[in-house]
């Protein structure tokens, strides 16, 4: 795209200017250079490797974690005009091909890739021929282990840049210690330590920590004093539901949202508070991550988070606008003996992973040494009740086989049902000369569907069998019959939590974890939780207390905490 960098913010984004240190990163890394950014949560991290996409002549790969995250930036940059696709699992096989053979001629500027799919035999035979201008490692924390949310799959990005050696780096992060950051340097083997760095203080935040028994009222009263949009945090599924059903009780606008909804739920549920309809999200830590929404005046934590990085990250959500805004945390006595015991369901027994695994094998019929690329609906209060397990450990034992490699857990995205005609226009006009009994659903499908005999092509079920006057049943088993006549290719949709076999189903006996890593991750997790509870008791400046943790020693007392 011609023109300079602020030219293109202007006429794509439709900003006037930078915030720092956007404009700085965004140089250095057009001169070729490589870099860590450190910018907190709502600091504009994307935009630093986006724009360059947009200067730069050939692909820019962006590597996340978050499905949900990668499915928003994507949407976004289609609507800007930016040619942009994700690849994650639970995509089909030949969808992954397409995308990636797109990117490999030069069909698209950015490629967004979950660090799993980096091994995949499809992403690493096209690699070498893809016209790489510039990697971005999104969430970069996640490739160290000292990190709050370390990934094994972030290692092998290094062996992406050794096949594409003189291409740019850059890493980014909203949360990161000193030993984190000098770990994201070596293991992602920048070439130049350049690191950027904004200031961690949040001089419009005011933190908040209250010891408090009766929560809901105290919620309810903390909403009256500051009027605006507002995130809680309410630790489980049960407490969102039992907060916001409360709040809705008292008249305020509310509506829970974790992980027990299906993706499109959670998608309406968003949309809704994004666009104000409803005040307050009450929602499950999953919550959050790429939302833009500057004008929320207030961030409740109705339980405590299990580390600083965390809750700061959490906590940042609030007054990215700039305006005055408050984090409060409430929490009691048992609250600290839960984080407690949730810190030992984290790290469950060998022998409890072994028996996850061989349940998931049973569950999806994958045998001793067979190998399935398939990826499937996974619901773990249904197969926790088959296999009688409990829920907790069991969340997060499939965590640390997902950590060490055994299988892929990709959290629930709706995915749109989707249909191909695979046969000709002449076969197709016989076929419904011949069905006349399917023939208004055809006519109708290709009235409203542009480009189905070329690509699978996203539909709306509920309106389609509207305009037909189907029921939903009716229609799709309209088109799963179609399916079997040879006539189209139908996806159903998907908003279930996805789950594949990352490599060949071993005997129970053969499962092996990296027992000094798990030891390791295990005891940095009691580390960070103290240091969690520290926060909590210590009587020091809230804001201080933070930036000590992130390595700032000398800051002063912000002045608008609880404590000062």
């Amino acid at each position: 795209m011609s023109g300079s960098p602020i030219e293109i913010l202007r006429r794509v984004w439709g900003y006037e200017s930078f915030r720092q240190p956007q404009g700085e990163i965004i140089d250095h890394v057009l001169e070729g250079r490589d870099a860590l950014g450190l910018m907190p949560t709502g600091g504009g991290k994307s935009l630093c490797y986006q724009l360059p996409a947009l200067c730069l002549p050939g692909l820019t790969l962006v590597i996340s974690p978050l499905i949900a995250l990668m499915k928003d930036q994507v949407d976004q940059l289609k609507a800007r005009g930016v040619k942009a696709e994700a690849i994650f699992s639970g995509l089909r096989k030949g969808d992954i091909e397409r995308i990636l053979d797109n990117a490999m001629l030069g069909h698209t500027k950015l490629l967004y890739c979950s660090p799993e799919r980096l091994k995949s035999a499809a992403f690493l035979g096209r690699l070498p021929r893809m016209p790489l201008s510039l990697i971005a490692v999104d969430e970069a924390h996640c490739v160290s282990q000292w990190g709050h949310d370390f990934r094994p799959a972030y290692l092998d990005i290094a062996e992406v840049r050794s096949v594409h050696p003189k291409i740019p780096m850059l890493a980014l992060t909203a949360s990161a210690t000193t030993e984190v950051v000098e770990d994201v340097l070596t293991q992602l083997r920048l070439n130049e330590k350049k690191v950027f760095k904004t200031s961690f203080a949040r001089d419009n935040l005011s933190f908040v920590v209250i010891h408090q028994e009766g929560k809901l009222e105290k919620i309810l009263e903390i909403l009256n004093k500051v009027p605006g949009s507002a995130i809680i945090y309410g630790g489980t599924r049960r407490g969102c539901v039992d907060i916001a059903t409360f709040l809705q009780r008292r008249s305020v606008s509310a509506e829970s949202y974790h992980a027990g909804f299906t993706g499109e739920d959670r998608q309406k549920k968003q949309d809704r508070w994004l666009r104000g309809d409803v005040r307050v999200i009450v929602a499950t830590n999953a919550f959050g991550m790429g939302i833009d929404k500057a004008d929320v005046r207030c961030v409740i934590h109705a339980s405590i988070p299990d580390s600083l990085e965390s809750y700061y990250q959490e906590s940042g959500r609030a007054g990215r606008d700039g305006k005055k805004a408050f984090a409060v945390l409430l929490y009691t006595a048992k609250d600290k003996k839960w984080l407690e015991e949730n810190w030992r369901q984290r790290y469950p027994s060998f022998k409890d992973l072994k028996r996850i695994y061989q349940a998931l094998c049973n569950a999806y019929q994958v045998a001793v040494g067979s190998e399935s690329f398939e990826s499937y609906d996974f619901d773990l209060v249904s197969f926790c009740k088959r296999y009688r397990l409990r829920p907790g450990p069991t969340h997060y034992g499939l965590e640390i086989l997902s950590r060490e490699g055994w299988i892929t857990l990709s959290e629930s995205v709706f995915q749109p049902s989707r249909v191909m005609i695979k046969v000709s226009k002449e076969r197709l006009y016989d076929y419904q000369l011949k069905n006349k009994a399917l023939d208004s659903l055809l006519k109708t499908f290709l009235r409203t569907y542009q480009g189905a005999f070329k690509h699978l092509v996203p539909i709306n079920e509920q309106q389609l069998s509207r305009f037909l006057n189907y029921s939903e049943q009716q229609l799709q088993q309209a088109l799963i019959y179609l399916r079997s006549e040879g006539i189209l290719e139908y996806v159903p949709r998907k908003d279930k939590p996805q789950i594949s076999f990352s490599q060949q189903r071993v005997a129970v006996r053969d499962l092996t974890i990296d027992q000094n890593r798990y030891i390791f991750l295990k005891n940095r997790a009691w580390e960070k939780m103290q240091a969690m509870i520290n926060y909590l008791e210590d009587p020091r400046c809230r804001q201080q207390l933070i930036l000590e943790y992130f390595g700032l020693k000398d800051e002063k007392p912000c002045g608008h905490c609880d404590v000062c």
